[in-house]
C-alpha cells in the first residue's frame, strides 16, 4: 500500500478512535479498533490486556530494538467543550475530538509507519509497536506493564505532540505531600504556634527555595506548591497543615535525590514522596535518530511535560504530530496537515536511521 494510502487510513483510524470513548482504563473499544488494523494488514499482533503490540516481520535476534510507543487513552472532556468530544468534526483542515492532539495523531501515524516499515528486510534495527493503554493516569496497566512482555527496546520514539521537533529530554515527577505542624487549640485562647501561621514560613521557604544543578535541555528543577488544606470549624486552630508539592525534575538529579534533599532541608514537619518512578528521561543528542532529525531541519528542546518516557529506562525521544498546548482543553483539535507531516517524518527519519 502506497504511503499515500496509509496516510488516509490513518485519519480515518483516528477518527474512529475520536468517536469511540477510551477514558483511562476504559481503553476495550478503541484497542478492539487498533486490532482490527493490523488484521486488515495482515500484521500478526498480541493483545495485553488494553495494549496492543506487534513486531516488524523479520525480527533477527542481535538487531537494536527501536519501540514505536503512543497511547489511546484520554482524560475526560471538560466543561468548556462547545463541540461533541466524542464526534469527530473536520473543519477548516482542522480534525476536532477528545484525543485528537493527545495523542491520537501521534498514534496513528506510528501505526502507519510501522506499517510502511513492517514487512521490509534488513533493517538496521529491529522494530516493535505498543498501542499502550493508561498513560494519562500513569495506571499500572499501561507501557510500563509491557515492558517485561515485550523484546529487550535498545531506544524508543513515544509519540507525544512535539510540533516534530525532538524533544530530546522530558522532566520528571516528583508529587510530595508536607506537613507543617502545629498546637491545636481553642481560637479565643492564645496561640504562639498556630499550624496555618506556621505555613506561612514554610511557604515563602518553597517559593525562595533553588535546587542547585540546572539543565542544558531542561533547565532548573521546577517546585510549585499546589495544594494547601487546613482546619474543620471556624473556632479551632488545627493540628497541622497539609501541602501538596509538585516537584517538576530535570536530568540532573535522580527523584530520590530529590527526595532526600528535600526531606533533609525543608522546614516541614513531615515531607513523603508519593512515588518516585517517573524520572526525567533524555537521548544522547549525538544518537543517529536525533543527528538525523537536526539534518531534516528539525528543532531540539526539552519537555516539561510527563508521558510514558518516564517508564522507559533505556534512551528515548519524544516526537509527534500536534501541539502540546492543545492536550486537555476544550475542542481539541489536530490539522490533518500535521498527520501528513507527522507520517512523512517519521517514515524520512527511519529511512535515514533504519534502512
Amino acid at each position: 500500500m502506497t504511503q499515500e494510502k496509509l496516510t488516509q487510513k490513518a485519519i480515518s483510524l483516528l477518527k474512529s478512535l475520536i468517536e469511540t470513548q477510551s477514558f483511562s482504563s476504559e481503553e476495550e473499544q478503541t484497542a478492539a479498533l487498533i486490532e482490527a488494523w493490523f488484521i486488515e494488514f495482515n500484521i500478526p499482533f498480541k493483545r495485553t490486556k488494553n495494549n496492543i503490540w506487534a513486531t516488524n516481520k523479520h525480527f533477527t535476534e542481535g538487531k537494536p530494538t527501536l519501540l514505536l510507543n503512543s497511547h489511546h487513552d484520554t482524560v475526560k472532556p471538560n466543561s468548556a467543550y462547545t463541540n461533541d468530544p466524542f464526534k469527530a468534526i473536520v473543519k477548516d483542515g482542522k480534525l476536532y475530538g477528545l484525543g485528537s492532539n493527545d495523542a491520537g495523531g501521534c498514534l496513528v501515524s506510528l501505526i502507519a509507519t510501522f506499517t510502511y516499515f513492517y514487512d521490509q528486510e534488513n533493517l538496521k534495527y529491529n522494530l516493535v509497536i505498543v498501542a499502550s493503554a493508561e498513560e494519562e493516569s500513569s495506571g499500572p496497566n499501561g507501557l510500563n506493564s509491557m515492558l517485561p512482555i515485550i523484546p529487550h527496546i535498545d531506544v524508543a520514539i513515544v509519540g507525544e505532540p512535539t510540533l516534530m521537533n525532538l524533544a530530546i529530554a522530558e522532566k520528571g515527577l516528583v508529587v510530595f505531600d508536607a506537613v507543617v505542624a502545629g498546637t491545636p487549640s481553642h481560637a479565643a485562647h492564645p496561640n504562639e504556634n498556630n499550624s496555618i501561621y506556621n505555613a506561612i514560613e514554610v511557604l515563602q521557604w518553597f517559593k525562595d527555595f533553588k535546587f542547585e544543578k540546572g539543565s542544558d535541555a531542561l533547565g532548573d528543577v521546577k517546585l510549585t506548591v499546589t495544594q494547601i488544606n487546613a482546619g474543620s470549624q471556624h473556632n479551632v486552630v488545627p493540628a497541622h497543615v497539609d501541602l501538596v508539592v509538585d516537584v517538576r525534575v530535570n536530568d540532573a538529579y535522580t527523584n530520590q535525590e530529590i527526595a532526600s534533599i528535600l526531606q533533609k532541608k525543608s522546614p516541614c514537619s513531615k515531607i513523603t514522596p508519593r512515588s518516585l518512578r517517573l524520572n526525567s528521561s533524555s537521548i544522547n543528542p549525538n544518537h543517529d535518530l536525533v543527528k538525523a532529525g537536526i539534518a531534516m531541519g528539525r528543532k531540539t528542546y526539552g519537555s516539561p511535560t510527563l508521558s510514558d518516557q518516564a517508564c522507559l529506562t533505556c534512551q528515548s525521544l519524544k516526537l509527534g504530530p500536534g501541539d502540546s498546548t492543545r492536550s486537555h482543553s476544550a475542542d481539541e483539535f489536530i490539522y490533518i496537515a500535521e498527520i501528513e507531516e507527522g507520517i512523512q517524518i517519521y517514515i524520512d527519519l527511519l529511512n535515514r536511521v533504519i534502512i
